[in-house]
């Protein structure tokens, strides 16, 4: 249970009469009722208070749950003073007497960093209505109902949409008794607010609201048992909070090891049966030469070889240090150079950098006409995509349609005999992000052309252990994400 609803339990069972033992010493309930009322007759009679309608009588249908025989359920306008400040809307002045609605109601405080001024003259006509004392509690009547706050401040100041309880005699009523029931039951009077395009509760629901009176003594030992529980509680969700941020770094940060794992031959075991890096290295090689003398792909510049010194790092014997561009085909997104609207359309998406993301690539944003695709570079279907300037470079994730890309866009179109999700985790990996960062030119927004993303070094397995990689990626990550939602 978290600390949050470890509170309500526990404002649950204060107002239940289960918080803290009863005494058959204490004087009941219905004695205290009595005194209450005895006092509010004659501070009427004194002229102190005004004579209000009475309460209807409680029915034992009303009655929400069983309290301790020495409790008495009451309304709360037969042993309070409920009232509640202005309904209209005073002349504002720049400097003056505060007006506390119900949005300077929050945590326990009245906040008067916000707060609007009005004339004495104002205060006192809102004063004659409901002058606020120390000990009275305030609560919300409008919009966020509820936030009750007890006054312990000697600053004058006036109330609009806020309810007012004060008590007729303090040694008759815990001021912080009422303040936990009423936390606890805000909620439910949210529940039964009324209004359509603001929700508000009236003064006559907060006077027939039902309430559990104790004894005296017990309202005491209920107090004091919520201060102790409550300090207790604090401590629980400040460690909460801090598990909470742990728990989110090790979800954000999962990931990215199960990736690094990965490129680095940790994340399955090898298996002697499959066929090398070494000779699947020479397929692709052939099979590059192969598209070259169709003419499906251009001859570019021999990229350079590797040699033992530059490895990142070490990486299984089966494996095999490449070049980026050695596993597949690289090309650069275009721009078509001419008037916007001749080659907007709706026959070919157009990428941009906004467009993609390590997870997928939006596709509905701007699109190429017919004579737009003949002016830009076609990127054909299952290639990976990956923005190479600016605050996102590095993002990237691989197309499920053909499309065109602007020239912010690096692209790599893999050779069959590479699996391509293999080649999207190892570029989202650290390791891949890492040197991606270092090779990139530019000082205030850093840049990666082509030629020097082409020869980035690429840790190659056997194709059979790239299925096993990806398998087993696609496995966790789906696990890190049902981490982050229960987080």
């Amino acid at each position: 249970m978290k600390a949050a609803d470890l509170k309500k339990s526990i404002l649950q069972y204060a107002v239940e009469g289960k918080l803290v033992p009863q005494d058959i010493h204490d004087e009941p309930a219905s004695q205290l009722y009595d005194k209450i009322i005895k006092e509010k007759e004659t501070l009427i009679k004194q002229g102190k208070i005004k004579k209000e309608k009475p309460l209807p009588p409680i029915t034992d249908d009303e009655i929400p749950y069983n309290i301790p025989g020495n409790w008495k359920w009451v309304r709360l306008g037969e042993v309070c003073d409920v009232r509640d400040g202005t309904h209209d809307t005073p002349k504002y002045i720049s400097n003056g007497i505060p007006l506390i609605t119900s949005k300077n109601l929050s945590n326990n405080m009245i906040l008067f960093d916000n707060v609007k001024y009005i004339s004495s003259e104002d205060y006192r006509a809102i004063a004659n209505r409901s002058f606020v004392d120390s000990g009275d509690i305030l609560f919300a009547m409008i919009g966020s109902i509820g936030n009750p706050v007890i006054v312990n401040i000697n600053k004058q100041f006036a109330i609009k949409n806020v309810a007012l309880f004060k008590f007729h005699q303090s040694h008759f009523f815990y001021n912080k008794y009422l303040l936990i029931f009423l936390q606890l039951n805000q909620y439910i009077m949210q529940k039964k607010s009324s209004g359509a395009v603001q929700s508000f509760v009236s003064l006559k629901f907060l006077r027939e609201y039902l309430f559990p009176l104790p004894p005296l003594k017990e309202q005491e030992r209920i107090v004091k048992k919520i201060d102790e529980l409550m300090a207790l509680c604090d401590k629980l969700e400040q460690e909460e909070e801090k598990l909470f941020a742990l728990d989110k770094h090790f979800a954000d940060t999962l990931p990215k090891s199960i990736l690094q794992y990965a490129v680095e031959g940790k994340l399955v075991p090898q298996d002697i049966h499959d066929e090398p890096a070494s000779i699947l290295y020479d397929k692709i090689i052939k099979e590059k030469e192969s598209l070259i003398k169709q003419g499906k792909i251009k001859k570019e510049k021999p990229l350079p070889p590797i040699t033992d010194d530059e490895t990142p790092y070490d990486i299984p014997e089966n494996w095999k240090w490449v070049r980026l561009g050695e596993v597949g085909y690289t090309q650069t997104g275009t721009t078509p150079a001419i008037e916007k609207h001749i080659y907007q359309g709706d026959y070919i998406p157009f990428i941009k950098p906004a467009d993609i993301s390590n997870f997928s690539i939006n596709y509905d944003n701007e699109k190429l006409s017919e004579i737009g695709k003949q002016y830009s570079r076609v990127i054909e279907k299952n290639s990976i995509l990956m923005v190479c300037i600016g605050g996102s470079i590095g993002k990237c994730f691989f197309n499920i349609v053909d499309v065109c890309c602007n020239q912010q866009i690096n692209t790599l179109t893999p050779f069959k005999h590479i699996n391509l999700k293999y080649i999207l985790y190892t570029m989202q990996s650290s390791y891949f992000s890492s040197i991606l960062r270092k090779n990139a030119g530019g000082t205030a927004t850093p840049i990666i052309k082509k030629s020097k993303w082409e020869i980035l070094y690429f840790p190659l397995p056997p194709l059979k252990e790239q299925e096993r990689i990806v398998e087993k990626v696609d496995e966790l990550l789906t696990y890190c994400n049902k981490l982050k939602d229960i987080i």
